[in-house]
């Protein structure tokens, strides 16, 4: 009797250990053995592992522009911006000689429509840079010597953590008769004065309501006469 249940008890050992090892057999089989793209894909954005995030392209910034460049929204906005210099020009204000700064500029809109206008001498800085027409700067810590610009232009005035202090950063960047031009949303009499106050060395010279980038706008323009407020 013994016998018969250790030969049964052998039995079930070897087929238990024949399972196993066609189970693992049949694991190996289900790795992936190279980065050979199946024939079938689920259609998804995420890498099903390391060989399909190896085989994603990788864009360059020169093409990333080119692409950003040529969409339409883009060039609606740059004439938009070419249109609004083109205004400032008229008063005399601005010209291809200018040495221009564009504060809190995006995406650099502003920079390239200067550029368009023939303006050789423009720099934009923005929190995050958006080479190669934005680069990094803190709006509230310019990183320029004093007066070395002839026009300084921003379009986020109101979003100024500390406008004060933009505006003040604004004035000692621009030389002596030079223009400050900011942009905020369509305001009056109060709006327009809490934005000439913040600019303590420069004397009013314009107020404007303005279209641009399809928004309603109010253009305030100052000239630094070289005064200091206490």
């Amino acid at each position: 009797m013994d016998r018969h249940i250790q030969t049964l008890l052998n039995r079930l050992s070897f087929i238990s250990i024949t399972l196993a090892t066609l189970t693992l057999i049949f694991h190996l089989y289900q790795i992936p053995q190279s980065c050979n793209p199946p024939q079938i894909r689920p259609k998804s954005t995420l890498p099903r592992s390391s060989c399909d995030a190896s085989h994603r392209q990788f864009l360059s910034i020169d093409h990333k522009n080119k692409r950003i460049w040529s969409t339409n929204d883009w060039a609606k906005k740059v004439r938009s911006f070419t249109h609004f210099f083109n205004g400032v020009s008229d008063l005399g204000l601005l010209s291809n000689n200018s040495k221009a700064l564009c504060v809190s500029a995006g995406a650099g809109h502003e920079v390239a429509a200067l550029r368009d206008m023939g303006l050789a001498d423009v720099t934009g800085v923005e929190l995050v840079e958006s080479p190669p027409l934005v680069s990094r700067a803190d709006p509230h810590n310019l990183p320029f010597f004093d007066g070395v610009f002839d026009f300084v232009f921003t379009a986020h005035f109101a979003e100024a953590l500390f406008p004060s202090r933009f505006a003040a950063e604004m004035e000692r960047v621009v030389r002596v008769g030079g223009a400050c031009v900011v942009v905020v949303e369509e305001c009056g009499g109060e709006g327009v004065e809490g934005v000439k106050g913040s600019f303590g060395r420069s004397g009013f010279v314009d107020v404007r309501n303005v279209s641009l980038i399809g928004l309603k706008m109010t253009r305030i323009i100052m000239r630094n006469d070289g005064s200091q407020t206490a």
